[in-house]
């Protein structure tokens, strides 16, 4: 469909003038010429405009981005016309990819841009630079995308707006995009990235995680130390027992391998958000992913489940470089829910399908010794069969409450009475896990990933499982 252009309005206004002289024979001649030839270019224009199929779209993007993450995909624009054409393209993207939280469009477009889009069927003027389209040729246009939502989500479509030759009519095309035509959101790895490089580095300290060996008859060299009696002689360290001038002996790490399953817990009070802006299950996701990669590295078994008020996600455990993708990709669609948790269908369905002895973690929330009992029974019940980590994310604005300012009004006075009580029944059901023997972190949603890490070291070099 043809449409005018911002060049034809502008000759439109500057012929108009001429018919205040039409008041003449030869001021009308010249009126009528004018208009005339601006109408008849305006014709040639529509006609040698581009038809549908003079350019094909393709859209070049990763199959999967990290929520929070960016990529820069492309467009290829590949053109079936006999000249050059100029071309400005337009898309409609979903929010859960796009690339400014203002715009919904790759091209910049504003929500209320995009609303008058769909009201006259035109593309608004677009902020993206035109591309050149050589005749028979191709060029690329930048398609850059921000993961805002996890999910599965179709990519929309696309318009592209083709000047006339003469820049008096350009032509909208809606051309069926090749290539991609959905993109996953996935929970981030970008924190699971920083994490390999640290460890490169040996700077895990940076982000609050210890390194700590078990040392036993093992395989991997862990150290020297000073000979005690009793020792193996075969563990003698000849090199640096002449250097030092006394007698070394080397430390191994005992390797086993060992099943880690995280349950999630995707129930109402995972819905709320921690004090960055994101949900506790969106935190909770991050850490038991940096926890599924640990883990892997350190050759043990992972699998996974996700829970509601029903089972809605189980992967069996497995070793191996693919456990992390399979555990992402899992993830990609499992949101939390308004319903309260079903730990008991939980448990009933590790104790079904992984009957092996392993480390359970727990990603949920626990207000209080009441609201908690579910949890505290099969935690304190499955401690026979397993080695239960119950990771508890505490409402920083809650605890922050139950501490009121000296000059505090009355009703705020109130206000800290009641998060302090909130605050010791939840550190009471707290206390009575660990008296059963369940491990627990209690941690803030933002500080998780490294404390849970960090558990997770001590017990495997404890050798608690």
């Amino acid at each position: 469909m043809p449409y005018p252009t911002r060049r034809l309005a502008l000759l439109m206004v500057l012929v108009a003038p001429l018919w205040l002289l039409s008041g003449s024979t030869t001021g009308a001649i010249v009126a009528i010429t004018a208009t005339a030839a601006l109408l008849v270019a305006a014709a040639l224009d529509i006609v040698r405009a581009p038809v549908a199929g003079a350019i094909d779209v393709e859209r070049e993007l990763p199959d999967t981005i990290g929520l929070g993450e960016s990529a820069e995909g492309e467009y290829v624009l590949r053109s079936n016309w006999p000249r050059p054409l100029r071309v400005r393209l337009h898309d409609r993207l979903p929010h859960a990819v796009s690339a400014d939280d203002e715009h919904d469009g790759a091209d910049g477009r504003s929500r209320h841009d995009e609303a008058s889009a769909t009201k006259t069927d035109v593309p608004p003027a677009p902020r993206r630079p035109a591309v050149l389209v050589p005749a028979g040729g191709l060029a690329t246009a930048a398609l850059p995308v921000t993961g805002r939502a996890r999910g599965r989500v179709e990519l929309g479509p696309v318009a592209l707006r083709v000047e006339g030759a003469l820049g008096l009519v350009d032509r909208v095309l809606r051309p069926e995009p090749g290539g991609a035509r959905e993109l996953a959101v996935a929970p981030s790895v970008a924190g699971i990235r920083r994490y390999r490089l640290l460890a490169l580095q040996r700077r895990l300290r940076d982000v609050g995680v210890r390194q700590l060996r078990r040392r036993g008859q093992g395989t991997s060299f862990a150290s020297l130390r000073d000979y005690a009696v009793g020792d193996d002689p075969r563990h003698v360290d000849w090199k640096a027992t002449a250097r030092r001038g006394k007698t070394i002996v080397r430390e191994f790490t005992v390797e086993q391998g060992q099943s880690v399953i995280l349950a999630v817990d995707a129930g109402r009070m995972m819905t709320q958000l921690a004090a960055d802006g994101q949900s506790r299950f969106e935190h909770a996701l991050t850490a038991a992913l940096m926890l599924a990669d640990v883990a892997q590295n350190s050759g043990d078994h992972v699998g996974l489940l996700v829970f509601d008020d029903e089972v809605r996600v189980w992967l069996p455990s497995a070793k191996g470089v693919t456990a992390l993708s399979r555990l992402r990709e899992a993830l990609v669609s499992v949101q939390p829910t308004m319903v309260e948790p079903d730990y008991a269908g939980a448990f009933r369905t590790l104790a079904t399908r992984h009957r092996k002895r392993a480390l359970v973690v727990i990603f949920t929330d626990v207000v209080d010794e009441r609201a908690s009992q579910a949890l505290l029974a099969h935690t304190a019940r499955g401690a026979a069969r397993h080695l239960p980590l119950v990771v508890a994310m505490h409402n920083d604005a809650l605890t922050a409450a139950a501490l009121p300012l000296s000059h505090s009004t009355p009703d705020a006075l109130y206000a800290a009475a009641a998060a302090e009580e909130l605050v010791g029944a939840r550190e009471a059901a707290l206390q009575r896990m660990r008296r059963s023997g369940v491990n627990v972190v209690d941690v803030s949603p933002t500080q998780m990933a490294a404390a849970v890490v960090n558990r997770y070291l001590e017990l495997k070099g404890r050798q608690a499982l």
